[in-house]
């Protein structure tokens, strides 16, 4: 297995967790807020991606060992990845249902596009990058719009879609901080500060507050989840170009269709399934054999 595809499935692997974490962050808010659910969520995660490192790792204290440059790019991922975006995502969460928030989180390539085509001079796409990427678009809007009247007048969403979409936004640049600064650095390291940094905030505003505690074991679930997803992104990340993770991540609503259907009881419309379908038609491009990246 070449290191392409090593990369294609360990997103496609993440992907899954990103299906399954708002589930479980819709489950936690029977009892607790989008606040107190993130704070949880980012502690369990950044020892999820500790217990990682130690387990992947012989030296784990060299391994967490950063320079000035990464750890600037480190707070950055941080503080814009986590304590903006996945705060957003989890407030929006309270508005929209699950495959929407889902569908429009993951995105990100229109952005990683844009963004890494000035800044990322290495990641240039192939033409099976550009038709894959231009299936999944194309998804996303089916997914989105749900109906075909809501298609044609491109009516895409409400205030919680546009929370999501900004989120999306955000977690592009830091797709692209981490492959530009962070290149080659273990998986496990960059999650655990990405979480950990934001933890330290979270636990300060909740101590505050007084209202720092589990209420539920959907909490703990999801900050499992979700760091052993940042940790396969971020493993597929270091193998395959930020543009085709993003549009890989885009399988996430395949898997959150059929639990939102099954867990929550949600509907989902012949146009969306349409939209899943062509994800998958995205993909088949996107792990097209092209010449190998240098390891």
């Amino acid at each position: 297995m070449n290191i392409k595809h090593i990369g294609v499935l360990a997103v496609l692997f993440a992907s899954v967790m990103w299906a399954i974490e708002p589930i479980f962050a819709k489950l936690s808010y029977q009892n607790s807020d989008f606040l107190q659910t993130s704070a949880i969520r980012a502690i369990f995660a950044a020892f999820t991606a500790l217990v990682y490192v130690a387990i992947t790792n012989k030296t784990t204290l060299r391994t967490l060992r950063i320079n000035k440059q990464r750890l600037s790019a480190l707070i950055y991922v941080a503080v814009v990845g986590t304590l903006f975006a996945d705060l957003i995502y989890f407030f929006a969460l309270t508005r929209v249902p699950v495959i929407n928030a889902v569908l429009i989180g993951h995105m990100q390539p229109i952005f990683i596009i844009l963004i890494g085509f000035l800044i990322l001079k290495g990641d240039r796409l192939t033409k099976f990058d550009y038709v894959g990427i231009s299936f999944m678009i194309i998804s996303g809007l089916l997914v989105t719009t749900k109906t075909p009247k809501n298609f044609l007048t491109l009516k895409l969403g409400t205030l919680g879609d546009l929370l999501v979409l900004s989120a999306t936004v955000a977690w592009a640049t830091t797709a692209i901080a981490v492959r530009k600064y962070l290149k080659g650095m273990n998986a496990g390291t960059i999650a655990f500060y990405r979480f950990l940094f934001a933890s330290i905030v979270f636990v300060i505003y909740l101590i505050s507050r007084s209202t720092i505690r589990i209420t539920n074991i959907y909490q703990i679930l999801v900050g499992i989840v979700v760091g052993v997803g940042t940790i396969l992104y971020y493993e597929g990340l270091q193998r395959i170009k930020a543009a085709q993770v993003s549009a890989l991540e885009l399988s996430t609503p395949f898997f959150a269709a059929i639990l939102g259907f099954f867990v929550l009881g949600e509907v989902v419309t012949i146009m969306q399934i349409i939209g899943i379908f062509l994800l998958f038609v995205g993909i088949y491009y996107l792990s097209k054999k092209e010449a190998p990246l240098a390891s």
